[in-house]
């Protein structure tokens, strides 16, 4: 069961989306307009919001940059606009997933099961009763208690961010592919290299580095993505991940 935002001006298609979610035993809060989600969002806890962008007061697009910044609750937008570039755009807005109207019930209620999965810590393996942190050079991951430092400091992570880098730090060294990425850390089958590469550039920032001279984060051209200590010899080019 989740606490879900239904965020969607059109009663007809705001009163089916509350049967099918409450119907799966979802507990669900319904608003009309961009301001009223807002208000909702910063009010009250949710564990996800489905996200109309034809609003009548501010468009979905401007109404998912003002949730970005008030919560890191995961984003489903949901609705009739297909264009491709529309779609990229928002998924490196912040939005999680992406619905195109009209959609069924079982795509529905898949797209919010993974959603709440990646938000719950669902696409990560570590074991449980994990004893600590795991350590890769100065950085300390804390998968269980989401907590992650550098140097001692600690590094505020968006939930996305943080997933990231929990992902790649239980495999230091190891280069892994961009499409074991969209896989296990976004949860899709689907999407585009920029996604990856707009949410590696954050992390980036926040660990003081830059592509051009990476510390930790090593893109490989045309393979993927390691995670390796400033201190660690080069890893040999055969090192790599395996789906």
């Amino acid at each position: 069961m989740a606490s879900v935002l239904v965020v969607e001006d059109d009663p007809f298609v705001r009163s089916a989306l509350i049967r099918h979610l409450t119907d799966a035993a979802h507990v669900v809060r319904s608003v009309g307009s961009a301001l009223e989600a807002l208000r909702e969002a910063s009010a009250n806890s949710f564990d996800v919001v489905i996200l109309d962008l034809g609003l009548p007061d501010l468009d979905g697009s401007q109404a998912l940059k003002m949730l970005r910044g008030i919560t890191d609750v995961p984003v489903i937008i949901a609705t009739a606009r297909d264009d491709e570039a529309e779609i990229i755009r928002l998924l490196n807005g912040g939005a999680d997933d992406y619905l195109t109207k009209p959609f069924s019930v079982e795509q529905l209620a898949a797209r919010v099961s993974a959603v709440l999965r990646r938000a719950r810590g669902g696409g990560h393996d570590a074991a449980e009763g994990d004893t600590g942190p795991v350590r890769v050079g100065g950085l300390a991951i804390d998968a269980q208690r989401r907590r992650a430092e550098l140097d001692g400091a600690p590094l505020e992570l968006t939930r996305r961010e943080f997933d990231l880098l929990a992902f790649l730090a239980q495999r230091p060294g190891v280069v892994v592919p961009r499409r074991v990425l969209l896989s296990e850390v976004w949860q899709q089958t689907y999407g585009d290299d920029q996604t990856i590469d707009v949410h590696l550039s954050w992390l980036r920032r926040k660990l003081g580095e830059k592509a051009a001279s990476p510390r930790y984060l090593h893109t490989v051209r045309g393979v993927g993505v390691k995670l390796q200590a400033p201190e660690d010899p080069a890893m040999p080019q055969a090192v790599a991940w395996h789906a």
